[in-house]
Order: structure tokens, then sequence, then C-alpha cells
């Protein structure tokens, strides 16, 4: 383990300077509610304790004489999402295994889960952002009966691991696991699927050739296996020491994945207050497990849109993260991993390569992340640095050993590229990000005519007209949180990809996000200030030449601004209750901050 890189030091240095006050802040609450609710039969009254037990059936003897810890089950259970179909077998499973260790378990409650793969190009995907603090609430509720000492969160995607964290930190005094329900088996390679896909945008595919090359892809039980947000989340879980080591990926319904699960439960009632090993989610994310997070984010290439959860989750932990921090750090990280959508191969074949065990062995190797950070298993992160495994019925660890496929996994020393996968690119234009790892050098800089929209799907309509022919930067605006509740735009990627094709320069500038499971097409997204409101994209005209380039870090036009009225929003949309969520439109703030109505307004 080599001493920590002088840039990580720094970074690490300067956010645990400007987060001092509302750090100590956060610890000082976090202690005095511990205090509170150490024991429920003093925090709650004995009719309070008779409705919180009175359903628990054989459990009822031993919460009501706290004979041993309660584990609280926050689940985002349901059978829409592939990913947490498997999830409804957990607690019945889950209150078997806490018996066998004196402990108890009870539903504390559950959260929404939506599935952005099911809503992209949709009404709904304008409620996907927003969901994350619906499920920080939902879990806050979930938790507020004082009935545990401890908490399980069942969540893997999307903005559901994002939202459950933000929930789990407020009540940061309990220890808190996050249980995964592994990736689904490999179905078709992602090149045909990506094929097939722009074969369809160009009319040359039929819809149910279409349909049937995306179900052979997303075919079973299990999380979606490119990396996306769902398995970046993953990840980061475990960079931060949040779950057992090298949980995230193993395939549901196998004998390891039970046993990950079980001993899991285990764990969890081992780190409470009422035992030697106490672990609070409080004292597990701090400065130093947020840049882990970070760091590990980049360099594996994950998905974008943690550069708006990260600073969203520490924010709700008293630390305060930027994207500028982000950019200094991914300029030391090496490209450690090619996992779809950077490459061609999914998460399976990572995790057969080495896995996350590998990527954090390398990373405290070569000095880039913290080992000296509490985890809710092991002494420090060192533990990480391994993969699980079945030594006949007995979970052991072990070394994962050198990468199993240098094409899919790399060690620093050799890595795929000397930095990591997300560039800061400012200027007159705004701030925004830039996804490196999926994008060819050759078109890390474009400067071309912009051809500005208001719509993605008027994007579609475009090419589909043969409008964008030609070198041509799109500008997709009022997209943000407070214009639409920033959807991603995910649909544009096959459009964009075909003009790259071609052989045009193409390029995408907006304020709205784009998937983890972005691709080749260079994007300047997240673009801060949003044009609703003002921002320099609300004052761009077809034609204005643009330049983005992720070398330079440049995001900027060469149009004069002066003299122009900014464009308008049309009217705010109706219909799949978008206008339910009017209030979270009105009070979000920047994407760099974590556009968050929820954070804001509680002043986090």
């Amino acid at each position: 383990m080599s001493e920590l890189h002088d840039t990580v030091h720094r970074v690490t240095k300067r956010i645990t300077e400007r987060s001092a006050d509302s750090r100590r802040s956060y610890l000082d609450l976090m202690e005095r509610e511990g205090d509170r609710h150490a024991d429920r039969n003093v925090a709650l009254a004995c009719s309070n304790l008779a409705h919180g037990f009175a359903a628990t059936g054989e459990d009822k003897p031993s919460i009501a004489a706290r004979a041993g810890p309660n584990i609280g089950i926050v689940t985002a259970y349901n059978d829409t999402i592939s990913a947490h179909q498997p999830f409804g077998a957990y607690p019945p499973q889950m209150k078997v295994w806490a018996r066998e260790v004196g402990a108890t378990c009870q539903v504390a409650g559950a959260t929404p889960a939506m599935c952005d793969g099911v809503t992209q190009g949709t009404d709904g995907m304008e409620l996907s952002l927003f969901s994350r603090d619906v499920i920080a609430m939902a879990t806050a509720v979930s938790l507020s009966h004082s009935m545990y000492d401890a908490v399980a969160m069942l969540g893997m995607c999307d903005k559901i691991v994002p939202g459950l964290l933000i929930g789990g930190l407020r009540f940061g005094y309990l220890p808190t696991m996050f249980f995964s329900a592994g990736a689904m088996p490999t179905g078709i390679s992602n090149k045909e699927k990506q094929r097939v896909r722009q074969l369809y945008a160009e009319g040359k595919a039929t819809r149910a050739q279409l349909l049937e090359s995306e179900a052979a892809s997303y075919h079973s039980p299990g999380v979606c296996t490119f990396y996306g947000t769902a398995n970046s989340n993953q990840m980061m879980l475990d960079l931060m020491g949040l779950s057992l080591p090298g949980a995230a990926f193993i395939n549901p319904g196998t004998p390891l994945r039970q046993a990950l699960t079980r001993a899991s439960v285990h764990r969890l009632a081992a780190i409470t207050r009422s035992g030697n090993d106490y672990r609070p989610l409080a004292r597990c994310v701090d400065e130093k497990s947020i840049v882990n997070a970070t760091v590990g984010l980049l360099a594996t290439g994950g998905s974008t849109n943690h550069a708006i959860h990260i600073p969203a989750f520490a924010r709700a932990a008293g630390v305060h993260i930027d994207w500028s921090d982000m950019a200094e750090l991914s300029r030391v990280v090496p490209m450690l991993a090619r996992v779809y959508p950077n490459g061609a191969d999914d998460v399976n074949h990572f995790q057969a390569a080495g896995g996350l065990g590998f990527v954090v062995r390398e990373l405290l190797d070569a000095g880039l992340i913290h080992h000296d950070i509490t985890t809710v298993h092991g002494e420090n992160l060192a533990a990480y640095a391994l993969e699980p495994w079945l030594d006949g019925e007995t979970l052991s660890w072990r070394d994962p050993g050198p990468s199993g496929d240098e094409t899919i996994l790399r060690g620093a020393a050799n890595p795929f590229a000397p930095e990591g996968g997300m560039r800061l690119v400012e200027g007159n234009l705004g701030r925004a990000c830039f996804k490196t790892s999926a994008v060819s050098e050759d078109h890390w800089t474009v400067e071309a005519p912009c051809a500005v929209f208001d719509d993605q799907h008027d994007v579609a309509e475009a090419f589909a007209r043969g409008e964008l022919d030609r070198d041509v930067i799109v500008v997709v605006r009022f997209q943000g949180p407070r214009a639409n509740g920033m959807p991603e735009l995910h649909k544009l990627t096959p459009v964009l990809g075909v003009l790259q094709d071609r052989g045009y320069r193409v390029a995408l500038v907006t304020d709205g996000r784009m998937s983890g499971a972005s691709g080749k097409v260079p994007a300047a997204i997240h673009c801060t200030p949003e044009a609703l409101g003002g921002g320099p994209l609300a004052y761009l005209r077809n034609g204005d030449i643009v330049r983005l380039c992720a070398e330079s870090g440049n995001l900027s036009t060469s149009a004069d601004f002066a003299g122009r009225e900014p464009a308008s929003m049309g009217e705010s949309q109706h219909g799949t209750s978008r206008e339910l969520f009017a209030m979270f439109r009105a009070g979000a703030d920047s994407a760099e901050h974590g556009a968050s109505a929820m954070l804001a307004a509680a002043g986090l």
C-alpha cells in the first residue's frame, strides 16, 4: 500500500476544510439523535411499542424485551425493475438469518423505485431525478418509528441508492448496510444491441426486430449488465465500504449470492450500539469515503449521473464536493476498466476478470484512495481488495490475483488511459461535465455551427428530415432540474451516433442528463446555469459557432449575445403526474450542487 497521492491528499484536505462547519454540525446532530434514540423503551411509550411489534409473530417477545438488535429493512422492491425483483424474497429469509444470531428484522418501509430504462424518452422520465428526493423522504418516514438498531437497505438502481443513502444519513447514528441482488447473466453482446439500435434509428430495422434485440439483452432478474448508473452505484458502495466486499455483481439465485446476503444480516447485527463494534453510518460516510467513491467512479469510467448524486448525498453528511474537485482527481486517476459502454464487455465479464476487488487493490497500491476509512466489514478498506468465494459451503474472501482479461481490466501500472473518465468543460456557455471514457480522443474537440432544440424529440425529427447531415453541435436546452426535472436524453445517442459514423463532426450540449449508458458521442451535459432563468444556452441561436473541447476544458461560443433576449420555455407540461412535482422543480438547486429541492430547502 503506497503513500497517499499528493493530489488526492490535497483535494481531500480542501473538501474537509470547506466542509468543516457543516460536517461538525452534522456529527453533533447525529450524536444527540443517537443518544436520544439509543433505547426504544425510553424513546417510545408502551402504546407506541405495542403498535410497533403487534404483527411481528414469533419475534414479538424478542423485540419487546430488547433481547437482541432489531434491524429495520427499507426495501425498494418491485417486480417491474429486473434488478429489484429478487428483493421480494429477501425479508422472509433475512428474518430467519437474523434469528440465527439473536437478532430480529422488520420491514420498516418501502420506497418507490422507477426504472430509467422503462421511462427513457417518455414523460415519466421527467419524474426520474426528483424520485431520488422522494426516495430519501420515504426512507426517512420508514425510519421515523424509532424501532430499529440498524438498517438494511435493499436497492440497486439509478436514483434509488443515492436516495436511500440521503435518507439514511439523516439517521446516521444507525449502522447501515446496502444489500445487492446482483447482475443478470449476460445476454446478447452489447455490440449487437448497439448495431440494431442504430439500424432502427436509420429506418433499416423494424420495431419487432428492435424489441427482439432488446429483450435478448434485458432478459431476466438482476441488474442490467452494462456499466451504467445502477452498477456504478454498486461500485461506489464497495469503495465506501457500505456493503460486504465484492457483493456487487454476483448473479441472483446463486449459492454465493445467498451466502453474501446471509452474512450481511449477521454482520449488520454485530455492529450495532449494543455490541462492542459500533459502526454508525455517520462515521462511515465522511470526506475520505466520498473521495474514494469519486476516484472509483473515475477509475472505472462510471456513470455521469454520479456527478450529480455524489454532491447530493455528500451534503446529507455535511460534506461539500464540487465538479472542480472531481475534475482535479480525474487528472491523476488512471482508467482501469473498459466495461460497456466504455468497452465491448459487460459487468459479468468485469467480475470474472477480477472485479472490484482488483480495482480496490490497484487503487490502494497506487495511493489513490484512502484505506483508513470506517467500513461495515474489516478494519479498513484493505478488506475490500478481495473477492468473495465459497470454500465448500463457507463464505470466504481471497486475493483476485492478476487481471483475468486485460481487454477489460488492467492494473494501475498499465492502465487503458493515464487519467479518469470525466473532464470539466467551462466557458461563456457555463460549466458542464464531459465523459471522456467512452469517447475516442479524435472526438474530444468539436467546433461547428449549432442546431438548437427545446425538446429531444425534435432532434429525432430533424434527423429524419436530413437536416442534421453535417458537422453540427446539437444543443438541447430547457432540460435542467428547474425546467422539467432534468430527464436523461439517452434516446439521442443512436441518432447522433449515426451522424458520427457518417463522418460528421458531431457533439451534444445540454443542461439535461445523459444516461450512465451514454456512449461514443462527445457531450457536454448537466450544463449550469441551466437555460431556464437566463442561463447562457437560452441565448444561443441556430448557426452560432460553438466550441467543445475536452482537452482544453472549453465550452464556448463566438456569438455575441449583446442585444439578444433569452429564449423562453414553453408552457409547463401536465400529465403523468408531472404537475405534482412542480414544487421540486421550483426549489431545485444547480446540477453541480446535486439538483435537489429537498436539500436546498433543508439548508444543507
